[in-house]
C-alpha cells in the first residue's frame, strides 16, 4: 500500500503534540482518526477534510471508549496503520510531598492509558502484519530531574514496555517508536500537569523549590517548536526503518548523552566488582 493510505490513529489531540501531528498528517493526505475527551475541541481539526477524517470521543482510561473508538476506525477505514500514543499528563512535586490520589491518576493516564490502546489495536496490526505504534514518551523516561519523580516513573515505565513489545512484534512487520521530547511550548508545563508545592522548609530553601518556580516562569517559553515536533513524527513514519528512539530537541540531546557517557563511565569504573559477582568459571 502507498503511504497516503495509511490510516493514524491519534490520541490526545486537543492541544500541542496530538493537535499539531493530526493536523499535518491530514495535510499530508492521510486518513487520520483525532481523539480527545472532549471531541468538540477537536472537530476543527476534521473538518477541513472530512472523508479522509474521523473525530471521537477518548478517554484513555476508558476501556469501552477505547473499544468504541477502534471499533469505529475499523468500520469507516478498515485498518489501523500508525497509532500515535500522545495522551499523557505532567505532575510537579518533590518525591517526599508527591500526592498518592495525583500520581496514580498519572499513572493511569500515561502507562496503563497508552497500553490499553495498544493492546485494543494491535490485533488489527497483526492480523493485517504491518503497523507503526509510536509511544510519547520525554527526555524523563531517559533521565530524571528534581520534582518529577513520579512523572519519570511513568515514562521510564513506557520506555522498558515499549523496548519488550517492539521486539515481540518485529515478526509481524510492526515497528516501534519512543518519542523523547524535551522543553516544548505545549500545554505539558501548564494546563496538562498538576503541580505540588513544597511545605518542607528545607525542600523549598533548595534545588526543589528552584526548579518548581522555574516550571512557573519558563511555561510558554520552551525551546522546541511543536510544528518541528510534528514534521519529525510524519518523518520517522515514513522512513523504511524507524528508530526504537527519538530525542527531539537540542536539551534532549545533551541531557541523554551527559547522562550515557557518565553512566558508561560508572559502569567501566567498576567492571570488575560487577564481573566478579559470578560464580567461578
Amino acid at each position: 500500500m502507498s503511504q497516503l493510505e495509511k490510516v493514524w490513529f491519534i490520541t490526545g489531540c486537543s492541544t500541542g503534540f496530538g493537535r499539531q501531528i493530526a493536523e499535518h498528517a491530514i495535510d499530508a493526505g492521510y486518513k487520520v482518526v483525532v481523539t480527545a475527551r472532549n471531541v468538540e475541541q477537536i472537530q476543527d481539526i476534521t473538518a477541513k477534510s472530512e472523508a479522509n477524517t474521523l473525530a471521537l470521543s477518548l478517554d484513555v482510561t476508558n476501556q469501552d471508549q477505547i473499544d468504541r473508538a477502534v471499533a469505529k476506525t475499523i468500520e469507516k477505514f478498515g485498518r489501523i496503520d500508525v497509532l500515535i500514543n500522545n495522551a499523557g499528563i505532567g505532575y510537579f512535586g518533590s518525591v517526599e510531598e508527591s500526592v498518592e490520589e495525583e500520581t496514580r491518576k498519572m499513572f493511569e493516564i500515561n502507562f496503563w492509558g497508552l497500553m490499553h490502546v495498544t493492546n485494543s489495536v494491535l490485533p488489527h496490526m497483526r492480523s493485517q502484519k504491518s503497523g507503526h505504534i509510536i509511544n510519547f514518551s520525554s527526555i524523563g523516561g531517559l533521565t530524571s530531574f528534581p520534582t518529577l519523580g513520579y512523572y519519570h516513573a511513568t515514562k521510564y515505565a513506557v520506555e522498558g514496555i515499549s523496548e519488550s513489545l517492539a521486539q515481540e512484534v518485529a515478526p509481524f512487520n510492526i515497528h516501534v517508536t519512543l518519542i523523547e521530547p524535551s522543553g516544548f511550548r505545549t500545554d505539558w508545563g501548564g494546563r496538562s500537569s498538576v503541580k505540588t508545592e513544597t511545605a518542607i522548609s528545607e525542600l523549598k530553601e533548595s534545588f526543589v523549590g528552584q526548579m518548581l518556580n522555574a516550571v512557573q516562569r519558563g511555561a510558554g517559553q520552551e525551546a522546541g517548536d511543536p510544528t518541528k515536533a510534528a514534521q519529525a513524527v510524519i518523518k520517522v513514519v515514513e522512513a523504511d526503518k524507524p528508530p526504537l528512539r527519538l530525542l527531539l530537541g537540542e536539551a534532549a540531546y545533551k541531557a541523554a548523552t551527559y547522562k550515557f557517557t557518565n553512566l558508561l563511565a560508572s559502569i567501566e569504573e567498576w567492571k570488575e566488582t560487577t564481573i566478579n559477582a559470578d560464580f567461578k568459571k
